[in-house]
């Protein structure tokens, strides 16, 4: 008797929107697009939520209407990838995104705010945004209470992706925002105060 190789069904993004449409997939079945597979998102515990909401809140507190702060919604990858990360700020108006989500083009900044994905998002994630030009990739790093900040994407003689530059801040420093070099972040207003 042989055994037959198992092959996974991949979804192009129509195809997921179309699921979505046909009420198979909803809003709080957390799941989002990777290269074309269906992954659940982790649970949110409240470190996570905590950091999510005080890290939407000064952003929007710095940027007032320069840009556009999404928190928790989708962006549109190439390769079949629809992934819903912590916040994005895109350019533009709200308005501008009623047609579709953003694209890497519109893209200043994506962060994760990690504690039970860190690796994922330090391997997988980092790797699908470098793939797609995403210039500016930040992980709120709140294993190590850090800020990882990553640039630079490229692409390795074997094939991989990755970003050339990565920079760690602690969560009592004071740094520039990303895209707006005239906005000073600072970190001890987005890391949750340890009891």
């Amino acid at each position: 008797m042989s055994i037959s190789s198992v092959t996974t069904k991949r979804f192009t993004i129509d195809e997921y929107h179309h699921l979505i449409q046909l009420g198979f997939l909803k809003e709080n079945d957390r799941v989002e697009l990777i290269r074309g597979e269906l992954v659940q998102m982790a649970a949110k515990g409240t470190l996570h939520s905590v950091c999510n909401t005080k890290l939407f809140r000064e952003l929007e507190r710095l940027i007032n209407n320069n840009a556009v702060i999404r928190s928790q919604e989708p962006i549109i990858l190439p390769a079949d990838s629809e992934p819903e990360p912590d916040v994005v700020i895109v350019r533009g108006e709200p308005d501008d995104y009623l047609s579709n989500h953003p694209y890497p083009e519109d893209i200043l900044l994506v962060i994760e705010v990690s504690n039970s994905t860190l690796d994922y998002d330090q391997t997988e994630k980092l790797r699908l945004y470098a793939e797609n030009q995403i210039q500016n990739y930040w992980i709120v790093n709140l294993v190590a209470n850090q800020l990882e900040r990553y640039n630079q994407p490229y692409q390795d003689s074997t094939g991989n992706f990755g970003y050339r530059l990565k920079e760690i801040s602690l969560r009592n420093e004071t740094i520039y925002l990303t895209a707006f070099p005239d906005l000073l972040l600072d970190l001890n207003g987005i890391f949750p105060s340890t009891p």
